[in-house]
């Protein structure tokens, strides 16, 4: 295991390989092994780092206030990058990572060399969407993981990729439940990163699965459509989690991705 202080906390981070930095963000409530398929691939051809955010796997939530900011967990990230001495990356990020991504490019756009968003959604909370996060928040400090981890392992991974939902499932169980809670609170507060998307001017890369539910192919088309400079995927076959659940088509959709950043032009 690999550590770095940040202002709040011991980040753990995986970082291997050599070449240009591909930074991945994990979703909640998962960690950085939610990204083995990706960090054993890329990291023939890439310097891939792939960080606990705070709170899960093996990085502690530190001090508290009872909500993690997505700028919390941005300002981490940007930390890590410091620390490894690197000044732009690729930066990845699905469900709660896509929108943590957002929010790094939002407040640092110059470390970004390339942007992917998997799974995820930029508009900020609706009342109702707050209500129901906090609430669960509440839930999860309750009951712990399991139950929840039970209930949305079906939306997580599709019934039908029964190869991942194993995986999936440990991660989920293993959260802190404090650190969900957390996240669940900070999340309800993020602002809308649509406008910010219209002002990304790198490449972009945005990834779906086909059968997702929490952020359906929908979402994924209006942040296609707000980036000034990207390319749209449908992994078909695929709910919440296509990294793991189909790896084979969502690494050839990312390698084409991270190759179209080094051709001339």
């Amino acid at each position: 295991m690999r550590f770095t202080d940040t202002l709040a906390t011991r980040l753990h981070f995986e970082d291997q390989g050599s070449g240009p930095a591909l930074l991945l963000v994990h979703g909640h409530p998962f960690d950085h092994t939610m990204w083995q398929p990706q960090i054993d691939r890329f990291s023939r051809t890439h310097r891939v780092i792939a960080p606990d955010l705070r709170g899960y796997g093996a990085t502690p939530l530190g001090a508290s206030t009872g909500a993690t900011r997505l700028g919390d967990f941005a300002e981490d990230l940007v930390a890590l990058l410091d620390a490894l001495e690197v000044e732009k990356c690729v930066l990845a990020g699905l469900s709660m990572g896509g929108q943590i991504a957002m929010e790094l490019v939002r407040r640092h756009p110059e470390r970004v060399r390339g942007l992917v968003l998997a799974d995820t959604f930029p508009a900020a909370e609706t009342e109702e969407g707050r209500a129901a996060r906090n609430a669960m928040a509440d839930r999860l400090l309750k009951e712990g993981m399991r139950g929840y981890a039970d209930e949305v392992l079906d939306l997580m991974v599709a019934p039908y990729n029964t190869h991942a939902a194993p995986h999936v499932h440990r991660m989920m169980r293993a959260t802190d439940p404090v650190a969900a809670a957390a996240a669940l609170r900070g999340r309800a507060e993020r602002p809308d990163y649509r406008a910010t998307l219209t002002t990304v001017a790198v490449p972009a890369l945005v990834v779906v699965g086909r059968d997702d539910t929490y952020t359906p192919v929908a979402d994924a088309e209006e942040m296609h459509a707000l980036l000034p400079h990207s390319t749209l995927a449908v992994i078909e076959r695929a709910a919440h989690l296509p990294n793991l659940e189909r790896p084979e088509e969502f690494d050839a959709v990312l390698s084409a991705f991270l190759r179209s950043l080094v051709r001339p032009s």
